[in-house]
């Protein structure tokens, strides 16, 4: 049985910043790729980060890029989203999402096959 718990997610003004953590029950973490997709009201849910298992190559959502760093510690089985100069528009319910053992990392919800339950990210101007 494989669980994905995030956490990290709260009220921010314009301008702040929040870090967000994604534990994995899975054994072999090192062997998944990661991403994190969010969803707000009315939208589908949509690609913001995404890392391969190694941890040397990531990306991103251009609406994030420069803004947001993914990162991984598999020693932790967890994967982290730095958000930082959060605008009102990253409003969403934040998700991490795990997919194939070996396969490459994908800005396409149906590469991910495990899902956590969401943090809310809030930011107000």
């Amino acid at each position: 049985q494989v669980h994905l718990e995030e956490s990290g997610g709260g009220l921010v003004q314009a301008g702040g910043s929040l870090r967000l953590s994604c534990t994995a029950s899975v054994r072999t973490f090192s062997f998944y790729p990661m991403g994190w997709f969010r969803q707000a009201p009315g939208k589908e849910r949509e690609f913001v980060a995404a890392i391969d298992w190694s941890g040397d190559s990531t990306s991103y959502a251009d609406s994030v890029k420069g803004r947001f760093i993914i990162s991984r510690d598999n020693a932790k089985n967890t994967v982290l989203l730095e958000m930082n100069s959060l605008k009102p528009e990253d409003t969403a319910v934040y998700h991490c999402g795990l997919g194939g053992v070996g396969a490459s990392m994908s800005e396409t919800p149906t590469a991910y096959f495990y899902w956590g339950q969401g943090t809310q990210v809030t930011v107000s101007s």
